[in-house]
């Protein structure tokens, strides 16, 4: 089955995910890490983009980002996947294809999943049992947004910036949050959203971006599930 087309909104938040193909490792040594986080931040820059957060993963990385141009976000994975390759390629000896394919994404709702999307990208070294909790994962958004340590990668969202004040109390409160792990259903419904290109939001947020696009934002339910709690919970109706 074709995968629907990507949500083009600049303004509006997404979360990408891109793969090793065949799930094989991109990133081995710290130069690997350090010269993707690198042309993370140029690109960035250069196409117009603002990182929210991001890990990156051996065999793969995830962006929380805000493109401010058309196509903003395709540019810059572009940029990144074609230097990495070449990099990689030569650094490691190898030929062949690196990525698994095109980019996946999802458009998000701000005010309703953006800080969940950041909490389930930064705790993505946990549940994969590299390290015991965010804070101990180095290649990660979370020493920027919940300790306060320096990234020139991380633009903070306004909704990051309504958790407090003060700095201080920004941090402290999105650490707060991020200690309270996610629920197999909204974890479910974040790596669905992702996958599959629907957008990640409610009932309101998902009506609004198909009036502006013309096109669907959410599967239609199958039968009876239209009815049952497990979907009207999903899909922010409970």
């Amino acid at each position: 089955m074709a995968r629907l087309p990507r949500f083009i909104m600049p303004g509006y938040p997404q979360h990408v995910i891109q793969r090793g193909n065949n799930r094989q490792r991109i990133l081995f040594e710290e130069d690997d890490y350090w010269f993707i986080w690198d042309k993370l931040g140029m690109a960035a820059e250069k196409f117009q983009c603002d990182i929210h957060a991001y890990v990156l993963m051996p065999n793969h990385f995830h962006l929380l980002l805000t493109p401010y141009v058309e196509n903003g976000i395709g540019k810059l994975m572009q940029y990144v996947g074609r230097y990495y390759v070449q990099y990689f390629n030569s650094r490691h000896e190898r030929r062949g294809t690196l990525w698994e394919g095109r980019y996946r994404a999802t458009l998000i709702d701000p005010r309703h999943y953006l800080l969940r999307v950041a909490h389930y990208i930064e705790s993505n070294p946990v549940r994969a049992g590299l390290v015991d909790a965010p804070a101990d994962y180095g290649w990660s958004s979370y020493g920027s947004n919940a300790l306060g340590l320096e990234d020139r990668l991380i633009r903070p969202h306004p909704e990051y910036e309504r958790l407090g004040r003060s700095a201080k109390a920004r941090r402290e409160r999105y650490a707060a949050e991020a200690a309270q792990p996610l629920d197999e259903a909204m974890l479910k419904r974040i790596r669905d959203s992702t996958n599959k290109a629907w957008a990640l939001g409610g009932p309101e947020f998902c009506q609004e971006i198909e009036g502006l696009l013309n096109r669907r934002a959410l599967p239609r339910p199958r039968g009876g599930d239209r009815r049952s709690e497990a979907y009207r919970r999903s899909a922010g109706l409970l």
